[in-house]
């Protein structure tokens, strides 16, 4: 039996941020993942200058061998549109990763026990202990396994009603002889909105990489919308007409509405097993992060006394940085869908909407201070 201070299910970003802070405070720390790494995980892949001032990344450091992709604009339109916006900043507001590299990089640095490879089989509670696999021990328990998290089914009940984002995408080198034909801007990433504002499509240049994707709130008419998505880049000529490739899809929760319970005596849940990606835009990188962050200082200020009442400000603080305000669902509620979506329409071609209201606020949340903690 190995025993540890804490057991973190989930290498991810949540998982590796959440180890790393422990590991500072100077617990003993034994991380678990079903996966070897470098994983290979496809996703759009950027991260804002907060996280980067969040996670204290030495820049130059993280870049050496690996890619990093300074953003300093967007192009956004409305799928079958001939309207683009385009909206350059001046500045780098994000930056491309590859989550198999930037997800490697994390789980390293945070110095914790790595069981990689060790997917979770059981998970019991004896007195104030859990035992994971009849084989790790520790009195505190942090479910960041992502969206299938065996932490966060014992915790919480099926997730019903919640809404869930199903995204196919595709990320792959582009070698001398394709790079010609793919008119996307490595520093101008281009997002592209379902007319339902139900989903948007992407496509994304990282140095050497392309990334291409589509989601869609629940899955409706996920398969047949990203081909359409495609076809409408290749109308664009954004992409070449005869390119073709393999897409993979995955789900996730937003964080709207949050869970009933993130914590219980001796566990807690972060990042994508706490359903936490902004419900705008679908990224969980960021609240991961932050999630997991506030996850190790509530258990450093717990100081081994890990109940409930002791945790319950992390998920106090959770549902303050990343739920949706009670004005905001109200207001929601009140304004029909179609109306909504008619008036979202028509902003979509007015620069000042997308750059204050869709990028800073939707995607980039550039309005929110680093976490700091």
């Amino acid at each position: 039996m190995q025993t540890a201070d804490v057991l973190i299910v989930g290498g991810g970003p949540a998982g590796s941020a959440c180890a790393w802070k422990l590991v500072r405070a100077g617990l003993d720390v034994i991380v678990l993942d079903g996966a070897v790494f470098p994983r290979d995980k496809v996703c759009a892949g950027w991260i804002t200058p907060q996280v980067v001032a969040d996670l204290q990344l030495d820049v130059e450091e993280y870049r050496h061998g690996r890619t990093f992709q300074p953003i300093t604009g967007f192009r956004t339109g409305i799928i079958d549109a001939d309207r683009a916006v385009e909206i350059d900043y001046g500045r780098a507001v994000s930056f491309g990763i590859r989550r198999c590299e930037f997800d490697h990089y994390l789980l390293r640095r945070s110095n914790a026990r790595l069981h990689c490879g060790t997917p979770v089989t059981t998970i019991a509670r004896a007195g104030e202990q859990w035992i994971v696999n009849g084989q790790f021990r520790a009195p505190m328990l942090v479910g960041a396994g992502g969206h299938f998290c065996p932490v966060a089914r014992r915790l919480r009940p099926a997730a019903r009603n919640r809404p869930v984002v199903a995204a196919l995408e595709a990320e792959f080198a582009v070698d001398s002889a394709l790079a010609p034909s793919i008119n996307v801007a490595a520093e101008a990433p281009e997002l592209y909105f379902c007319r339902d504002l139900d989903g948007y499509g992407w496509c994304f240049r990282k140095e050497d990489y392309f990334n291409i994707g589509f989601g869609r709130l629940n899955g409706r008419g996920l398969p047949k919308g990203a081909a359409h998505f495609e076809e409408f880049l290749r109308s664009q000529h954004r992409i070449p007409a005869g390119w073709s490739w393999r897409s993979r899809g995955h789900a996730y929760l937003v964080a709207d509405p949050l869970p009933l319970t993130l914590v219980d005596s001796g566990v807690l849940l972060a990042g994508d097993a706490a359903g936490l990606a902004y419900a705008q835009s679908g990224e969980g990188i960021r609240p991961a992060i932050e999630s997991g962050l506030m996850a190790a200082v509530a258990i450093v200020e717990a100081n081994g006394r890990y109940l409930s009442d002791r945790l319950r400000h992390y998920d106090d603080g959770v549902r303050e940085r990343f739920g949706a305000g009670f004005a905001a669902r109200t207001l929601a509620r009140a304004i029909p869908s179609r109306l909504r979506r008619v008036l979202g329409l028509g902003l979509f071609h007015v620069p000042s909407f997308v750059r204050h209201v869709v990028l800073d606020r939707w995607f980039l949340h550039s309005t929110e201070a680093e976490l700091f903690c």
